[in-house]
């Protein structure tokens, strides 16, 4: 009689892990941040939904929600394509006035040369920016098969369906899809600590900026583009430091189509909310991650290089997650030589 192949639970969890990596790693290699980041947004609101209502009825409920979401954003999309190349027309060329004015040489033969170089950047890259976030590219159909694919996780979670039909109960597929599973909720724990976090400061953030925007509406000077600014504020409050200087800079280049007051009374605005932010980055982020800002950044860059935006988005998460994995793992204690 055949010795049946055993292996050790430690192996299993080990292999596991790496599987996980290969599984990220392909993520970002074949482009699949899209989907994969709908399933882990859409999954933690369907895991606060759980906690209200039963499951069917919380599917239902995130199904109205995306459907709102996706119309929302199409509406920003719309509205974006032509708000924020017309303030980059009008602020950039007052920004170069301004420089020359107060004796800042541009490093370029005449202004009129940089403020033609610069204009064509920012139109080039806020090009590039809308044709990933248009919804009438792949990465829609991308968003519409996540959302089907975390409807179907949260109704059943489970890889091995057939867990306790085979011969052997104690399997190899069965307890290492179970080992699987693991990784990917602590890779999902991961996310919740992150992303969660960052939510509620984009959110307090996105509903301060709101407040400005509508103080300044009942004073009679409105800011241009109110609903890309909020839009903005909350999408890019969701990328960990990098977000806030991209949000700033359109709000004052919103700004200063009106004029250099107004872009000032922004600018001033935004200096008191973010020093608010610091006592509430300390006390959401800081207990939670304890990551240091030189990491963060190197991971900002590198998920950027590999997937763009969403490689940014998942940056932290990843870096959090191998911080769960590695401070679960035991090392055993190097003998003395002596």
């Amino acid at each position: 009689m055949n010795t049946p192949f055993t292996v050790s639970p430690a192996t299993m969890k080990r292999h596991s892990f790496y599987l996980t990596i290969a599984i990220l790693s392909a993520i970002m290699y074949f482009h699949l941040a899209t989907p994969f980041i709908t399933i882990l947004f859409g999954f933690l609101m369907l895991h606060y939904l759980g906690k209200v209502f039963p499951k069917k009825l919380s599917i239902v409920v995130f199904s109205i929600l995306f459907v709102v979401l996706i119309y929302l954003f199409g509406h920003f999309i719309s509205e974006a394509v032509g708000a924020l190349p017309a303030a980059a027309n009008k602020s950039i060329p007052i920004i170069v006035d301004l420089a020359n004015k107060y004796g800042f040489t541009p490093p370029f033969t005449d202004s009129e040369t940089l403020k033609s170089f610069s204009l064509l950047k920012i139109n080039s890259q806020l090009h590039s920016a809308f044709k990933f976030l248009s919804i009438f590219t792949k990465e829609f159909v991308y968003i519409i098969i996540g959302a089907v694919a975390t409807c179907a996780i949260f109704s059943n979670s489970s890889i091995d369906l057939g867990r306790g039909s085979y011969r052997l109960q104690n399997n190899f597929y069965s307890e290492f899809t179970r080992h699987l599973s693991d990784r990917f909720r602590c890779f999902f724990q991961s996310f919740h600590t992150v992303m969660g976090a960052q939510v509620i400061i984009s959110a307090v953030n996105t509903f301060f900026t709101g407040m400005f925007l509508f103080c300044l509406y009942l004073l009679d000077a409105p800011l241009p583009y109110s609903f890309v600014i909020v839009v903005v504020t909350f999408l890019c409050g969701l990328l960990p430091i990098v977000g806030n200087l991209i949000s700033n800079t359109v709000i004052f280049m919103i700004g200063l189509t009106q004029s250099i007051q107004m872009a000032v009374i922004s600018l001033l605005y935004l200096i008191v909310l973010h020093k608010f932010e610091y006592f509430l980055n300390s006390k959401i982020i800081g207990g939670r991650i304890k990551n240091p800002m030189w990491l963060t950044l190197i991971g900002l860059l590198v998920g950027e290089r590999v997937a763009g935006i969403p490689g940014m988005i998942l940056a932290p998460v990843l870096l959090n997650y191998l911080k769960l994995e590695g401070s679960q793992v035991e090392v055993a204690a190097a003998k003395d030589p002596s």
